[in-house]
């Protein structure tokens, strides 16, 4: 059965860093708990990062591989940098994932380290653009395939062939040609 990475505030654990939860209520993540298949994960408390702790955006809107290649910085709203907190958390997340052959990942959009699509763009003025957070990049670089909240559908197909793949691989001992 294949496991799927979950970002752990949309389970409703309190990590964000205002100290609440992004409690996500949908049928196939209920299904995938039932299951067994979630595997919770905060990429910014796994950094060392405290709860409650200030917002954080990547500066310049540059994006999660920008921070691991020293082009841009994770900071705080108060200037502080966090780069290698996340990087740090964003790493342990990977290590997690290949520990457990994870391919799949949910991930809380427009977090600094989680968003798939749209991160904040440093101002701290509620600007979105297109980008990677530090984790999302740092797993799609890796072959996981990063999907946010409102693509649950997506991924679960994803799983499905993922699944189908690997039963037929087991039925003939080699790849799949589709």
């Amino acid at each position: 059965m294949q496991s799927v990475l979950v970002s752990a505030c949309l389970l409703g654990e309190t990590v964000r860093y205002n100290g609440i939860d992004q409690l996500f209520d949908h049928d196939i993540l209920k299904r995938w708990i039932h299951e067994g298949r979630v595997v919770s994960t905060c990429p910014e408390v796994a950094g060392g990062l405290p709860v409650p702790r200030p917002p954080a955006e990547i500066t310049n809107g540059s994006g999660g591989l920008k921070v691991f290649a020293g082009m841009a910085k994770v900071v705080d709203a108060h200037g502080h940098d966090l780069s290698t907190e996340f990087t740090r958390g964003a790493e342990r997340v990977l290590e997690l994932a290949r520990e457990r052959g994870i391919q799949v990942a949910i991930l809380k959009e427009g977090s600094p380290s989680c968003g798939t699509s749209f991160i904040y763009d440093g101002t701290f003025s509620g600007k979105r653009v297109s980008n990677l957070g530090v984790t999302a990049a740092l797993l799609q670089q890796a072959g996981i395939h990063v999907f946010s909240e409102v693509q649950f559908a997506e991924a679960n197909d994803l799983i499905m062939r993922l699944e189908a793949e690997k039963a037929i691989q087991g039925v003939s001992g080699r790849s799949p040609m589709f």
